[in-house]
């Protein structure tokens, strides 16, 4: 009569709809699962206008929830957590958050590692966000060719010895197979002969351009050519220069005459 229409919102949710969300098990951090939850609370209650329905519809998000492995621990949490934050508000209302980040680190999700750092870096008042390590895009779309290691530029490559477990690091800005073309090369030049204690000593006595060919005159070694491999791609020399210092330090025995093109502080080396 007094031209009012009494009307009520619901969620509305389409036949084909699945309730599958992000399951409780999938490695993901725990506050992006509470995220889920606490997403669609606040869809209901922002929503939903009759006390009646909004239980109904609280009462529906606990049991797909469930179905996704979710305990019931974590709508406790969640609900504990929108009443604080409603509590907050209504103490001070027009308060504003001035204490804002000083920056933004993403980090890549590993259990039980990603989470401490979080806490430190909030600490210093550092913002961070989370990215998954590995996805199944990663690991099963490969929509470009895959490209053969001799035609592969700007890398950090390993070359192993057949005789001994030591491997050569190097790093190059060229293809390749055009860097290791000229180390095979220098070892081919090399009149070796017979190998005899005053042939060693000789040897040692002279430096060639390459380690490899040094390991090759002074131990009587042979390389295995055939495993070599690029080992890090890397476009930034400077960069480039830095993992090339890295794989150095992480093989334990290595041809290389010195430790690489960048010297690389031994605080590293615990990591």
């Amino acid at each position: 009569e007094d031209g009012t229409v009494n009307s009520k919102l619901l969620i509305y949710r389409k036949k084909t709809h699945t309730d599958q969300y992000l399951n409780f098990n999938s490695h993901h951090p725990l506050h992006q699962k509470l995220g889920v939850i606490r997403t669609l609370m606040d869809r209901c209650n922002t929503v939903v206008t009759e006390e009646t329905d909004r239980q109904q519809e609280i009462e529906h998000i606990k049991q797909a929830l469930s179905r996704c492995n979710y305990p019931d621990w974590t709508f406790r949490k969640v609900e504990s957590q929108i009443n604080r934050s409603r509590q907050k508000k209504d103490k001070n209302p027009k308060k504003k958050h001035d204490d804002k980040p000083k920056g933004r680190v993403t980090l890549p999700y590993i259990k039980g590692v990603t989470e401490p750092l979080e806490r430190i870096f909030k600490k210093h008042n550092i913002a961070t966000s989370v990215k998954p390590k590995t996805t199944l895009r990663s690991l099963l779309v490969h929509p470009k060719d895959k490209i053969e290691d001799p035609v592969k530029t700007d890398c950090v490559y390993k070359i192993p010895c057949m005789i001994c477990n030591k491997v050569y690091i190097g790093q190059t800005g060229r293809t390749f197979g055009c860097r290791l073309e000229e180390h095979r090369k220098e070892v081919d030049n090399i009149n070796m002969g017979r190998y005899t204690r005053a042939r060693k000593k000789e040897a040692e006595k002279q430096e060639n351009k390459s380690a490899v060919t040094d390991h090759v005159t002074r131990n009587n070694c042979v390389i295995d050519w055939g495993n070599a491999k690029v080992i890090y791609r890397e476009d930034k020399k400077c960069v480039r220069w830095i993992m090339e210092a890295v794989w150095i330090r992480k093989s334990t025995s290595v041809m290389n005459r010195d430790e690489g093109g960048y010297r690389l502080s031994h605080v590293w080396d615990s990591i």
